[in-house]
């Protein structure tokens, strides 16, 4: 059963800028991203019943696949296949997962508290020692070791809820 034309409106308005973003990363063209953020937007407005995590993972996700969907027709064409374009295909699934785990860690990282936040960032993103984050972040390095293990575990269950491997 279809969304209501107005939750569908909603969810255009509120996430179909960062979506377009995400594409036009991988699209080749911006015309091409349009065309994905709108097949996207298509298929949240059919299977919204079906959608198990958050919304934004589940655009994200399905414009990866749209991408990935539309490079493999592209290679079907009566045109032979080449290797180049078997590795090109290669690289662009690698860049689009990148972008794709790239883009839930930050909402994920958004769902924590400031204080889990800074510390997962300094010990894992700035690679910083317990001893050097705590100089960073003014406390103590046992408040940070704590922290990091309270923070990890929290980011685990963000990630999970939304349908991410962590």
């Amino acid at each position: 059963m279809p969304l209501d034309d107005e939750i569908v409106a909603e969810i255009y308005r509120d996430h179909a800028p960062v979506l377009r973003r995400f594409v036009m990363g991988i699209a080749s063209s911006p015309d091409q991203a349009e065309d994905v953020v709108q097949e996207t937007i298509l298929r949240i407005w059919q299977q919204a019943p079906r959608i198990t995590t958050s919304t934004r993972s589940y655009l994200f996700r399905t414009a990866r696949n749209i991408v990935i969907d539309n490079f493999r027709r592209q290679q079907r064409r009566p045109q032979q296949t080449q290797t180049e374009d078997l590795e090109q295909m290669a690289v662009t699934v690698e860049h689009v997962d990148g972008l794709l785990t790239k883009v839930l860690m930050e909402e994920a990282l958004g769902r924590l508290s400031a204080e889990h936040r800074d510390v997962v960032i300094a010990l894992h993103y700035r690679r910083l020692t317990a001893v050097q984050a705590a100089g960073e972040l003014n406390i103590p390095a046992g408040t940070v070791k704590s922290r990091a293990f309270y923070a990890l575990k929290a980011l685990r269950a963000v990630l999970d809820e939304m349908g991410a491997k962590p």
